[in-house]
């Protein structure tokens, strides 16, 4: 291998390293901030939230990469033509695309990477975080008591707080209503002052009470006796205990999750399609049988109206044939009832039908992500590296602003074929590749561009193109 090409290699892997981290950490960052409701004041502990981190810049990999190759690659030949040794490269009689060789090569294998990531990987990083972050958004929120509100976070238990001391444990008039009974507030508890604590396993919440009165209404002791039981119990101090279990923090199965269309590598894929496909065979199977002989019925009524139409109508009408006991009436009514049965079986099957439909498309949607994936490397890695060359400006500043420009181009076209797909408005193979098929010819035509020393980014040139025109119309005039 030659220099040139170690030298490319090392002015590629650096920047390529430092902008996949820091696109990771702003993609994590947007995560953190769109589920920061959900995380906060609900007790979790610190490897709770670090694991859902990690899942979520598993799953961030698939945006990540793309803009990586599309940013590090800017950078390196922006670097490299800024400090004229793209120059240098030439003038030495090598070819920019014979350069760019050990870097394409470099590219596919991370490409061909990015598939398997994406197929082995991916799916199971989804399965995580969404089992993860379900048990997360289900969690509780801690218990918490404020002053003068109502806290009805226990089960069959209504807390109400008049004023708490600094420390928040020791209580002022406390209120609490006992729901357990399912008979409604038939029991309350008044107290002057109450001290709050858990037990050390931290399962249960303890308040100390003091100096309170205990209210219970209750049933006559026989049953028929419509009369009831007020009993009133005064105390110095008592304690009272309440259940905090459903505040601890519960994984589900994550066989729950499994069969979602993210959490699916190919051949699961295909598998689901085809089962789906089954079922939407078996459906309109099950619409032809509950439809055919009605509909064979109005046919041969059609043939007969259009060929025969002396013998069967005009002679007897419709109703020719009947049973003298069965009246126009009936006949009609039944025949109403049988329509509105077929058309409401049906419509039950046509909903599932479509429902059908849509999984199916979700299922070849990302069947074509696990492709898209790797070939969107190689279009944004064509598209930076002669824009790089063209504008030949390294660093942090223009080169960010131009492949952000780019991607988001991507990015839309890419979403927007996504959606087109779901809707069922576009093919799945046409949508999920059409920002790679929109794309690959700019890639060529820049390739091409910085290949012939085109200033194509080059704003002098295009302000003498601007000062001629103007000069040509003034003549003109």
């Amino acid at each position: 291998m030659k220099k040139i090409h170690l030298l490319l290699l090392k002015a590629f892997i650096r920047p390529f390293i430092v902008t996949f981290f820091i696109v990771m950490f702003v993609l994590l960052m947007l995560f953190l901030f769109k589920y920061i409701d959900d995380l906060i004041g609900k007790g979790f502990k610190w490897y709770v939230i670090l694991e859902l981190m990690a899942y979520a810049a598993a799953t961030n990999v698939a945006m990540a990469l793309p803009l990586s190759f599309l940013l590090s690659s800017i950078m390196t030949f922006g670097n490299l033509g800024e400090n004229f040794e793209l120059v240098a490269i030439k003038s030495a009689g090598i070819s920019l695309q014979k350069a760019m060789m050990p870097l394409f090569i470099l590219i596919s294998f991370l490409s061909v990477g990015a598939f398997f990531y994406s197929d082995y990987i991916l799916p199971k990083a989804f399965l995580k975080m969404g089992a993860l972050l379900y048990d997360v958004r289900n969690q509780k929120a801690a218990f918490l008591i404020e002053e003068g509100i109502f806290n009805n976070s226990i089960p069959g238990y209504s807390i109400r707080v008049e004023k708490k001391e600094k420390d928040g444990d020791v209580l002022k008039k406390i209120i609490i209503y006992d729901q357990t009974k399912g008979v409604g507030n038939t029991n309350v508890t008044l107290a002057q002052q109450g001290e709050m604590y858990k037990t050390q396993d931290g399962n249960y919440l303890v308040l100390k009470l003091k100096n309170g009165v205990r209210y219970e209404e209750s049933q006559g002791d026989r049953g028929f006796d419509p009369r009831q039981r007020l009993t009133r119990l005064r105390f110095k101090e008592t304690e009272q205990k309440f259940d905090l279990s459903s505040f601890s923090f519960k994984r589900e199965d994550e066989s729950l999750f499994k069969n979602n269309y993210q959490m699916l590598n190919l051949k699961q894929l295909v598998h689901s399609k085809d089962s789906i496909i089954n079922q939407t065979d078996s459906l309109k199977n099950a619409i032809f049988i509950n439809s055919f002989p009605f509909y064979r019925i109005l046919n041969e009524a059609k043939t007969y109206r259009k060929y025969r139409p002396k013998k069967i109508f005009l002679k007897g009408g419709l109703l020719n044939g009947l049973d003298k006991n069965q009246t126009p009436k009936s006949t009609f009514i039944y025949a109403r009832d049988m329509a509105k049965s077929v058309v409401d079986n049906n419509t039950t099957r046509v909903v599932q039908l479509e429902e059908a439909i849509k999984n199916i498309r979700r299922y070849l949607v990302e069947y074509h992500k696990k492709f898209t994936l790797s070939f969107s490397c190689l279009v944004l890695f064509f598209i930076g590296a002669p824009l790089g060359a063209i504008i030949r400006k390294g660093g942090l500043g223009l080169p960010v602003v131009i492949s952000v420009m780019f991607f988001l181009l991507f990015h839309i076209i890419s979403t927007v074929g996504e959606k087109s797909v779901r809707e069922g408005n576009m093919s799945p193979f046409l949508g999920m590749w059409l920002a790679v098929i929109i794309l690959s010819p700019l890639g060529l035509f820049l390739t091409y561009k910085a290949t012939s020393d085109s200033a194509l980014f080059d704003v002098e040139i295009y302000k003498t193109w601007v000062k001629k025109v103007f000069r040509i119309k003034g003549r003109a005039n």
